[in-house]
């Protein structure tokens, strides 16, 4: 199992920079848990993205794989040894649903911690709904690895991995749903924009939570999504893996204080990493020689800098940023780390 190895400048950057900064208790909302032991996705509900071995995405060097409880807790107790985090919990996107499912209910019933059920388009409602209200679950997390497996990677659209009529069903319970948005558009694609729109106003009882900023790692992945976006009145967002203050000082300045959260992607972000772009596309800047052979993977440079620190400790630098020109209040940071994911998870 992995152990997370703090450096001292990782310390350095807790203590002086983000320490002073963070509340001392705040909520993560988007963390994976799963096991290597765990079966593979079904065969027939995976959609494939890649052709044979070419390319693998940078998620890959992480730990994602072999995601255990227990790992997420003691690298959650080292990263921040002075705050109280509470971290919401939901199965990993690779393995067999089923068993995620049942291993985040076993360790979110153990230790209290709210929790989203891993779902598929091909579930049938009813089972669904039983397993969600049954075990506690507060709503939904689809992913569209798990799509039809006709519909080329670049062409998936929302309802293909969150069906309407699994929405009805959330609308009806009032669920969450957190959603990794596809297409290589990412948040700026108008496809995408009008199906979020759709689903703001054909479900207005569902909490949907639209994750990474819309997958916005770049300025250029913003376009004028929130132009129409901030129309918005019932939809989330959250900064997850996002390390762009743009994205995350647009997300605010259209919606405000109170409908954007901390969530840190973990293990994902447990890589050493820092993020640049370059023509609109973003590169994950790693360690050289740390990772071992990354020429077949995507968006990753190594760098003989060997001040390299935490991705999620980046991504955290990239909000102390947009706070700071936004000029937020320790309230707004209070509220985007702790109250509004307090509200949403902690207080139905």
């Amino acid at each position: 199992m992995f152990e997370l190895k703090m450096t001292d400048y990782d310390h350095q950057v807790y203590e002086k920079e983000l320490k002073p900064f963070l509340p001392e208790k705040f909520i993560d909302v988007h963390t994976h848990i799963g096991k290597a032991t765990f079966g593979p996705l079904e065969e027939k509900t995976v959609g494939r993205t890649y052709v044979g071995n070419v390319t693998r995405s940078w998620p890959s060097l992480s730990p994602l794989g072999d995601a255990q409880f227990e790992m997420l807790t003691d690298g959650l107790k080292k990263m921040f040894p002075d705050n109280e985090v509470i971290p919401v919990l939901f199965g990993d996107c690779s393995h067999n649903i089923h068993q995620v499912n049942d291993y985040v209910l076993e360790c979110g019933k153990a230790n209290g911690f709210p929790m989203l059920y891993r779902s598929s388009y091909l579930m049938p409602l009813d089972e669904l709904e039983e397993n969600v209200k049954k075990g506690g679950f507060l709503g939904l997390k689809p992913y569209l690895n798990q799509r039809p497996s006709y519909i080329p990677p670049n062409e998936i659209r929302i309802f293909d991995f969150l069906t309407k009529e699994q929405l009805e069903v959330a609308d009806r319970n009032g669920w969450i749903i957190m959603l990794h948005i596809p297409r290589p558009g990412r948040l700026k694609d108008k496809v995408n924009l009008a199906e979020l729109m759709a689903i703001e106003e054909k479900y207005p009882n569902v909490k949907l939570i639209v994750a990474h900023i819309g997958r916005a790692y770049s300025k250029e992945d913003i376009g004028d999504a929130f132009e129409i976006l901030k129309n918005t009145k019932n939809m989330l967002f959250d900064f997850t893996a996002n390390l762009s203050s743009d994205a995350i000082s647009a997300c605010i300045q259209a919606v405000g204080c109170k409908r954007l959260m901390f969530g840190s992607d973990l293990p994902v972000a447990f890589m050493r990493l820092y993020r640049i772009t370059e023509n609109g596309t973003y590169i994950n800047v790693v360690p050289k020689g740390y990772y071992g052979d990354v020429s077949n993977v995507t968006n990753i440079r190594e760098s003989e800098n060997e001040d390299i620190t935490l991705m999620l400790y980046e991504q955290l630098r990239a909000f102390k940023r947009s706070a700071m020109e936004l000029r937020l209040t320790d309230t707004d940071i209070e509220d985007i780390m702790y109250n509004n994911a307090k509200k949403l998870f902690m207080e139905r």
